[in-house]
């Protein structure tokens, strides 16, 4: 969940390396003169120079020490916010409403990887019959897209969030007011209804908890998913266009407590 960059590792490595027998020898002065500081730097130098995999070994160790701390960290904001993420009441969800797994999924209407892995993850979870997905509306990438989900989480009052969920992301194109009120409307939805109902400040509270809480998992993009158990066990995150595949894996290994047997 932590997204760095590893561009530069490779010369901030060499440098630390030709300068730590340099800093050593300024701590302590009676082990090496400014000759010996020099010679050591150099010896140092050519070493790395005669053995670049030296480098490539480092970034590979540092790489993946930040990614088991990406994950402690990950685990921690996760269980800190389960409650929020896993059981929000005015959440729209779909599956097996006593689900031992639950997938995540934090979306944008005019995000085309979204569009791309909704039927993947819903086929995955209605083959699986005991797990569900809540959607988090999380609406970045224009005005248009907030209209979308202020829609759609209007449309939910109604029964009617699926129906325009799927309407709204089968939608190949930009989404626009024009075409989001007309799609809501062939879903079922009753779109004068949700014209009077959308700007409620209880809607506008929910799409705002929903980027705050996105925040503070360290998620800045869409699709992005977290499936764990149903009380928050277990978690695991992913982003992207994810294959059904994937997500029929992450349900089995979930719900083996993190095995894949």
């Amino acid at each position: 969940m932590i997204r760095k960059s590893f561009a530069a590792f490779g010369a901030l490595l060499l440098g630390l390396a030709v300068a730590v027998p340099a800093a050593r020898a300024q701590e302590d002065q009676t082990s090496f003169n400014k000759q010996q500081t020099e010679d050591i730097r150099k010896i140092v130098q050519v070493y790395l120079m005669e053995h670049p995999e030296v480098i490539g070994d480092a970034i590979e160790a540092l790489r993946e020490k930040m990614r088991a701390q990406a994950e402690v960290e990950a685990q921690k904001a996760i269980e800190a916010r389960k409650d929020e993420i896993f059981n929000a009441k005015d959440d729209p969800t779909v599956g097996n409403a006593k689900g031992d797994v639950v997938v995540v999924e934090f979306f944008d209407y005019n995000c085309p990887y979204c569009k791309v892995v909704l039927d993947p993850m819903l086929e995955a979870v209605k083959a699986d019959e005991k797990s569900r997905v809540v959607f988090k509306e999380m609406p970045i990438l224009s005005e248009d897209s907030v209209t979308a989900a202020r829609v759609a989480l209007a449309a939910k009052k109604q029964g009617k969030y699926e129906e325009v969920h799927r309407a709204f992301m089968k939608f190949r194109g930009k989404l626009d007011e024009k075409t989001i009120f007309r799609l809501a409307g062939e879903a079922g939805a009753n779109v004068d209804q949700i014209k009077k109902e959308m700007m409620a400040p209880e809607i506008a509270a929910q799409l705002k908890k929903n980027v705050e809480l996105a925040h503070a998992l360290d998620i800045s993009s869409t699709p992005s998913f977290i499936v764990a158990g149903a009380g928050g066990q277990a978690a695991r995150t992913l982003s992207g266009a994810v294959e059904g595949q994937v997500f029929s894996q992450l349900i089995k290994i979930t719900r083996n407590g993190g095995k894949l047997q």
